[in-house]
C-alpha cells in the first residue's frame, strides 16, 4: 500500500509527464501565440502579415530546442518560410504560390534605431506604414518607385528594380531641422546671411544678394552691417565688436590664425571674396574650441559642404583683378586656387585715388609735403596681392585630407624730394606687409557617431618699414610673428539629441620686434616666446521637438612660461518658446596672451603703426574677458524683431593697445573696460524687396585705476549707431540703397584756458570728454547677372560710397607745429564719394 506523501509524489510525475506528452504529440496552439512566445525567449521580433497566419494552429515546438531549430520546425510544419536577419528580425511569407512582394527596414540615419509608423506611399496612390521595428511589406508591381515619409525626417524616393521578398531593403531616413529654422530668418540683412541656432551670424558668399556699398561678398565689410559690429576708421583692419579693440578679434582661415587682415592697409578685405563658402562670426557664445581672443570669432571655410563641379571665373573691379579655378582631378579629389593682385601698377583709378588719399593722410609721408616746400616731387608705387591653394583628397570611405596655403601681401615704396633754399632734401620709404599660412588636416569616419579631425598648422606675418634719408639717416623697423600649432577633435554622436565633442590644442607663438637707427646709431631686437596647451570639452542637446538647444563646453589652458592654468567656460541656450518666439542666452570667458600695441604714432610712417607682441603676465598681463547676452527674436509674416541685451567686461589691457592721441600716448599702464548695450534689427520682405532698420546702444568705459581719472569713455565707443538699408532682387538684378548715421566718437580737447600763448604746451582736458561730429553716409551698389546659351556666366556690378560727398570726420588730436610755435588741430576724414565698377565672367 502505496503512503499518501508516495502518492502523492507518482501523481505530480505522472501529471507532468503527461501534460508535456501532450504538448509535444497532441495539444495545438494558435501559430501567433508560438512566434510570441518565442520572441520572449529569444528576443527576436516577427514580421508578418495577418493574412498569412490568420486560423493556423499547430503543435508548438519544444522549448529546449535553438531558434534555428524552431524556425526549421515551424517551416515543415507550416506552408510559410522563415527568413533570419542578424537574429534580430525574421520576416514570415508564404513559400508557395505567393504574390512577389517588396519588404524592407526603415532607420534613422543618426542612431540607427527603427522608425515606427513611417509612410510608404506607392506609385498606385495607396499607402502602407512600418511597424514598432520599422518593417513595411507591398505587393511588387512592374514600377517599384515609393516614396517614404515621417514627421522629423526628410522623404525619401526609393527605387527597389528587381528586389524581391527575399532580401529585404534596409533604409535610412535623415533628420529634418525644421521647428528652431522656423523662427529664424531665412535671410537676414542680405540673402545668403542667416543666424544660426547657437547665436553665430552665418555668411554663404556664394548665396550672397546685396548690400549698400557692396558689389561683392567681402567678409570684413559684411559683418560690419551686423549690429554690434563696428570700424570707426572705415577700415577692415579696425574692426570693433562691442567696443574692443581689432586684435582683440579671432580671425581664422580654413583653422589658420591671420594677422594681417587687410590690403590697402585696411580699406579692402585680404581675404579673397569669390572663394570662401561660410564664414561664421561669434559675437559672443563661441565654441570651446576657439582660444585667443576677448572680442569676437570670425571663422572663415572655403571647404565645399557636398561636391561641385570643375568652375573658373575671372574679375576685375577698379582696384583689382583676380582669378578662381576649381579642378577635380578624380572621384575623390580636387584642387583649388585663386589669385588677386592690385591693378594699381598698370592704372590709377578715381577709387585707387580716394582710398589713397584716405589711407596717408596725416601720416610722415603727407607730413613731408606739407612743409611748405617748394619744387616738391613725389615717386610712388603701391601694389598687393594674395593667393590661395587648397588640395583635398579622400582616402576610402572614411579618410579625408585637405591642404590649404594662403600668401598675402602689400608692399609701398614713396620717394620724395623737395628743395628749400637752394637745400636739397629727400627721402625713400618702404613697407611691406605679409602673413603666410598652411593647414593640413585629416579627417576620419570612424563609423556612423564617432569623428575624428587632426589640423596641424602654421601662420607667418612680417611688417617691416625701411627710411632713408639725405641726410643719411637710416631706420628700418620690423615686427614679425610666427604662430604655429596642432588641434585635435573628437565628435561623438551619443543619440538624435545628444553630441559630445571633445579635444586638445597646442599653440606656439614668437614674436620679434627689431629696431635700429643709424646716425645717431641705435639697435634693440626683443623675441618672445610663450607656448600653450588647452584641453576642450563639449556636450551639446538639440530637441527640434520641444525646441531646445543647449550647448556647453570649457577650454583649460595651461601657459607653459607662467605656469598659469586658465579656465574658460562657455554656453548657448536657445528656447523656441512658441513657433515664432525665440529666446537665447550666450556667455562666456575667454583669454588672450597676445596683443597690438601702438609705441609711437609714427612708427611704420604712421600708415601701419601697431605691432604685435605677447604677454609677459606683469607689466603686459593676460587678457581675460568675460560676456554674456540675452536675445529675443520674433518672426511672423515675413517681419523679423530682434533685440539683444548684451554685458562685456576685459581686464588686462594696457594704454599702449587702445591708441591714445592725448595725455595718456605716453602713459604706460593697466587696466580695463566695461561695456553694455543694446542691439536691435527690425527686417520686412515683401516679395523681392527686403528692408531692414538696425540700431545699437553702446555704454564704454575705461578704468584705469592707477590715473588721475580713473574712470572715462572708451576710445572705441560709438554710443548710437543707425543704419537703414532697401534692398530689390529679381531675377538676376539686385539693388541697394542704405545709410548709416553714428553719433561720433570720443576725443580729448586742450584746456586754452590753461595754455600760454607764448610759449605753447598741450595742456589737456579730461580724457575723451568730447564728442567729434555725427558720422553719416549714403551708400548704393547694383548688380546685373546674365548667362549665354554654352553657360558661360557675366556679373556687372557698380558701388558707390558716399553718394552725398560728405566730409565726415573720423579722428582728432592736438600738435605743437614747430613751424607756427602754436597749437594746430589735426583731422581725419573718412573716404570721399567713391566710385567702383566690376565685372565677372564664370564658368
Amino acid at each position: 500500500m502505496l503512503l499518501p506523501k508516495q502518492f502523492h509524489f507518482l501523481f505530480l510525475l505522472f501529471f507532468l509527464v503527461l501534460n508535456a506528452f501532450a504538448q509535444d504529440k497532441g495539444k495545438l496552439m494558435p501559430f501567433k501565440k508560438i512566434i510570441l512566445e518565442i520572441e520572449q525567449q529569444h528576443q527576436v521580433s516577427f514580421n508578418y502579415t495577418e493574412n498569412n497566419i490568420a486560423g493556423l494552429e499547430l503543435v508548438p515546438p519544444k522549448k529546449s530546442l535553438s531558434l534555428v531549430e524552431k524556425l526549421e520546425y515551424l517551416a515543415q510544419k507550416t506552408h510559410l518560410s522563415f527568413e533570419n536577419i542578424d537574429n534580430k528580425f525574421i520576416n514570415i511569407y508564404k513559400k508557395e504560390n505567393q504574390e512577389p512582394l517588396i519588404c524592407g527596414y526603415v532607420f534613422s540615419n543618426t542612431d540607427k534605431k527603427p522608425i515606427e509608423n513611417a509612410n510608404i506611399n506607392l506609385s498606385n496612390k495607396t499607402q502602407v506604414s512600418t511597424d514598432a521595428n520599422g518593417y513595411f511589406e507591398f505587393k511588387k508591381e512592374d514600377k517599384n518607385t515609393f516614396l517614404i515619409s515621417h514627421i522629423g525626417f526628410l522623404t525619401k524616393k526609393i527605387t527597389a528594380g528587381n528586389t524581391d521578398s527575399k532580401d529585404c531593403l534596409q533604409l535610412f531616413l535623415e533628420p529634418e531641422i525644421m521647428q528652431l529654422q522656423e523662427i529664424k530668418a531665412n535671410a537676414i540683412l542680405a540673402s545668403g546671411i542667416s543666424k544660426n541656432k547657437d547665436g553665430s551670424f552665418e555668411i554663404k558668399p556664394k548665396k550672397f544678394g546685396i548690400l549698400p556699398g557692396l558689389i561683392e561678398p567681402d567678409a570684413l565689410q559684411t559683418m560690419q552691417q551686423i549690429p554690434g559690429v563696428n570700424s570707426i576708421d572705415e577700415s577692415v583692419s579696425s574692426i570693433n565688436v562691442r567696443g574692443g579693440t581689432h586684435d582683440q578679434n579671432l580671425f581664422l582661415w580654413n583653422g589658420i590664425r591671420m594677422f594681417q587682415t587687410g590690403h590697402f592697409f585696411g580699406l579692402i578685405s585680404a581675404f579673397n571674396p569669390n572663394l570662401a563658402h561660410t564664414i561664421s562670426i561669434y559675437k559672443n557664445g563661441s565654441s570651446a574650441f576657439y582660444g585667443e581672443s576677448v572680442s569676437s570669432v570670425v571663422a572663415i571655410s572655403s571647404t565645399p559642404e557636398t561636391a561641385e563641379k570643375n568652375s573658373f571665373s575671372a574679375g576685375l573691379n577698379m582696384i583689382n583683378a583676380d582669378v578662381y579655378g576649381k579642378y577635380n582631378i578624380s572621384p575623390k579629389g580636387y584642387i583649388e586656387i585663386s589669385a588677386r593682385k592690385s591693378i594699381t601698377d598698370f592704372v590709377e583709378t578715381p577709387t585707387y585715388k580716394e582710398y589713397f588719399n584716405k589711407v596717408f593722410q596725416n601720416t610722415t609721408i603727407t607730413d613731408f609735403s606739407d612743409k611748405q616746400n617748394v619744387d616738391y616731387h613725389s615717386d610712388k608705387k603701391f601694389g598687393f596681392y594674395d593667393a590661395t591653394l587648397k588640395y583635398a583628397q579622400k582616402i576610402g570611405l572614411k579618410d579625408q585630407i585637405v591642404l590649404d596655403l594662403i600668401t598675402i601681401k602689400d608692399n609701398l615704396e614713396v620717394f620724395q624730394s623737395a628743395k628749400v633754399y637752394d637745400i636739397n632734401s629727400s627721402e625713400n620709404n618702404i613697407l611691406r606687409q605679409q602673413n603666410y599660412g598652411g593647414n593640413l588636416s585629416w579627417k576620419r569616419n570612424w563609423n556612423s557617431f564617432n569623428t575624428t579631425k587632426i589640423n596641424i598648422y602654421n601662420s607667418a606675418y612680417e611688417l617691416r618699414a625701411n627710411q632713408s634719408t639725405s641726410e643719411g639717416q637710416i631706420v628700418i623697423q620690423e615686427n614679425t610673428v610666427n604662430n604655429n600649432g596642432i588641434n585635435l577633435e573628437n565628435n561623438h554622436i551619443l543619440n538624435s539629441k545628444f553630441t559630445i565633442n571633445d579635444g586638445y590644442q597646442f599653440n606656439e607663438i614668437g614674436v620679434t620686434n627689431l629696431e635700429q637707427v643709424t646716425n645717431p646709431d641705435f639697435y634693440r631686437k626683443v623675441k618672445d616666446v610663450l607656448r600653450t596647451h588647452a584641453l576642450i570639452a563639449e556636450v551639446k542637446y538639440n530637441d527640434t521637438i520641444s525646441r531646445i538647444y543647449f550647448k556647453a563646453g570649457s577650454r583649460i589652458n595651461y601657459i607653459e612660461k607662467f605656469k598659469k592654468y586658465i579656465i574658460e567656460p562657455r554656453v548657448q541656450f536657445s528656447y523656441g518658446i512658441s513657433k515664432s518666439l525665440n529666446a537665447e542666452l550666450l556667455g562666456e570667458l575667454k583669454s588672450q596672451n597676445s596683443q597690438q600695441i601702438i609705441d609711437l604714432q609714427k612708427d611704420y610712417f604712421g600708415i601701419e603703426k601697431r605691432r604685435w607682441i605677447i604677454s609677459n603676465n606683469s607689466t603686459i598681463p593676460i587678457q581675460k574677458s568675460r560676456q554674456l547676452s540675452l536675445n529675443l527674436s520674433y518672426i511672423k509674416n515675413d517681419w523679423l524683431f530682434d533685440i539683444e541685451n548684451f554685458y562685456k567686461k576685459v581686464i588686462g589691457i594696457t594704454t599702449s593697445s587702445q591708441g591714445f592721441q592725448n595725455q595718456l600716448e605716453f602713459v604706460k599702464t593697466t587696466g580695463d573696460y566695461e561695456v553694455w548695450g543694446t542691439e536691435m534689427l527690425i527686417q520686412k520682405k515683401m516679395n523681392h524687396f527686403l528692408t531692414w532698420l538696425s540700431y545699437t546702444y553702446n555704454h564704454n568705459n575705461y578704468h584705469f585705476s592707477n590715473y588721475e581719472y580713473p574712470i572715462f569713455p572708451n576710445n572705441f565707443e560709438v554710443m548710437h549707431t543707425a543704419s537703414w538699408a532697401g534692398i530689390y532682387e529679381k531675377n538676376n538684378f539686385k539693388i541697394a540703397l542704405g545709410t548709416k548715421w553714428t553719433s561720433g566718437r570720443p576725443k580729448t580737447s586742450p584746456d586754452n584756458t590753461q595754455i600760454d600763448p607764448s610759449n605753447p604746451t598741450l595742456i589737456y582736458r579730461k580724457p575723451n570728454s568730447d564728442n567729434l561730429h555725427i558720422f553719416s553716409q549714403v551708400n548704393f551698389s547694383s548688380t546685373y547677372k546674365w548667362e549665354t546659351a554654352n553657360g558661360i556666366q557675366y556679373k556687372l556690378g557698380i558701388s558707390i560710397l558716399n553718394i552725398l560727398n560728405r566730409r565726415n570726420e573720423i579722428s582728432e588730436y592736438y600738435r605743437v607745429s614747430s613751424l607756427t610755435n602754436s597749437i594746430e588741430e589735426v583731422e581725419t576724414f573718412s573716404l570721399q564719394r567713391t566710385p567702383n565698377v566690376s565685372f565677372r565672367v564664370s564658368y
